[in-house]
């Protein structure tokens, strides 16, 4: 060897040999994950284990979407041991750990995943009540979770079944974004609808959907009363055709419609009713004069009917107003209905009041057994003269200059 190799082996003798062993005594101190695996099931026991060169307990920190912790260590055989708590093992989605060592820290992650089954489904259905047409719908939402209550994978199969009618449908959906969720559309024809889904061998409980009928479409009106005289007293009843829908669905029980009555004097009059089976009917009573009605009916906003006219005739042609007791006392009657009987009881009479041409009271009763009685009270009405004007069935009679004493 010559003089020059000598100096250089030297050399490199000198240099190496302290820094290789400097680079062995870290090595020695660094502690290292003996745990490969970072994929779990939900519900596994999962515990990160690390080799220790020395006989240090670093602390592991954790954390996922639910909070964090930290995990103390056993120490078995220079082999530090952490076991993660139920509270992240149970619930899926990733957990970040730190092995929190003085020098050199090490980090890293954990998936868990649903466990392969279905323990229960989470179903949510809404509205309940649709309209029939083939264009409203009614969503179903469906969540099936394992036995630790974590959504199951993406892509799981969810079969969504509805019964409506004759007709009985099935439908396959997949689970997205923790969910699988499906659009059930009306059918023309209205009715009730039983919807249910089934993923992996388990069922949700049945759900209901009402489908009814449409916007109503235009409609007939009739009436039907015991006779033709305003005696203020029967009754008149308007009902309507069966109303129906455009795809000829009889509307739902309890639709409501309004019949608007047109009177000779352009005052309008108002009855209402509820659909029965799409049939409303409303009754009024007949007026007290002769009077002729254009009635007209509406589900209100929506659809209206054809318009009809009845008249009712005069049912009293004249009445007797007899004076006694110093013109206090004034009877009015008998009053008499068109077969010459006494009016039924209600029949309505205004007295009108009149002194110097000025109107001072009016006094109103309804008759009772065909006759009306006021009196007029001294305490009131002073002595003096008097302009009466008496009102009933439509007819007026006045009485002039009438001394009260």
């Amino acid at each position: 060897m010559s003089f020059k190799h000598f100096y250089i082996f030297v050399f490199c003798t000198l240099f190496v040999s302290p820094f290789g062993m400097a680079q062995q005594n870290n090595v020695g101190d660094i502690i290292m994950p003996m745990t490969g695996q970072s994929n779990y099931e939900a519900g596994d026991q999962i515990i990160l284990k690390f080799s220790a060169p020395n006989s240090s307990t670093p602390s592991l920190y954790c954390s996922n979407s639910y909070g964090s912790t930290l995990i103390q260590p056993k120490l078995d055989n220079r082999v530090l041991e952490y076991e993660l708590p139920d509270s992240f093992t149970k619930k899926i989605g990733v957990i970040n750990w730190t092995l929190l060592q003085n020098e050199n820290p090490i980090s890293g992650t954990i998936s868990v995943q649903p466990k392969a089954e279905v323990a229960t489904m989470e179903t949510y259905l809404g509205p309940t009540s649709i309209e029939a047409g083939a264009v409203d719908y009614s969503m179903l939402v469906v969540i099936p979770t394992d036995s630790l209550d974590n959504p199951v994978p993406s892509n799981t199969l969810v079969d969504v079944k509805h019964q409506f009618l004759n007709s009985e449908d099935s439908e396959s959906v997949f689970t997205k974004n923790l969910i699988a969720h499906k659009n059930i559309h009306s059918k023309k024809e209205s009715g009730r609808m039983l919807v249910s889904s089934e993923s992996l061998g388990t069922s949700s409980k049945e759900f209901t959907v009402n489908v009814s009928a449409a916007i109503p479409t235009g409609f007939t009106i009739s009436s039907s009363r015991p006779h033709q005289y305003a005696d203020g007293n029967q009754i008149t009843t308007f009902s309507t055709s069966t109303i129906k829908d455009k795809h000829n669905n009889v509307v739902s029980d309890g639709t409501f419609v309004t019949f608007f009555i047109t009177n000779s004097k352009g005052n309008i009059l108002k009855t209402s009713g509820t659909t029965i089976d799409g049939v409303a009917s409303a009754k009024i009573i007949h007026p007290d004069y002769a009077d002729d009605w254009s009635i007209k009916a509406f589900v209100d906003g929506i659809s209206e009917s054809n318009e009809i006219s009845i008249s009712y005739k005069q049912v009293i042609e004249d009445f007797t107003v007899s004076f006694s007791e110093r013109n206090r006392n004034i009877s009015v009657g008998p009053l008499q209905s068109f077969m010459q009987q006494l009016i039924p009881d209600g029949l309505q009479v205004k007295l009108s009041i009149y002194k110097n041409n000025t109107l001072i009271d009016t006094l109103i009763k309804t008759s009772f057994n065909g006759f009306v009685n006021f009196n007029l009270k001294p305490e009131v009405y002073k002595n003096g003269i008097y302009t009466f004007t008496i009102e009933t069935a439509g007819l007026t009679k006045e009485f002039k200059s009438k001394k009260l004493w």
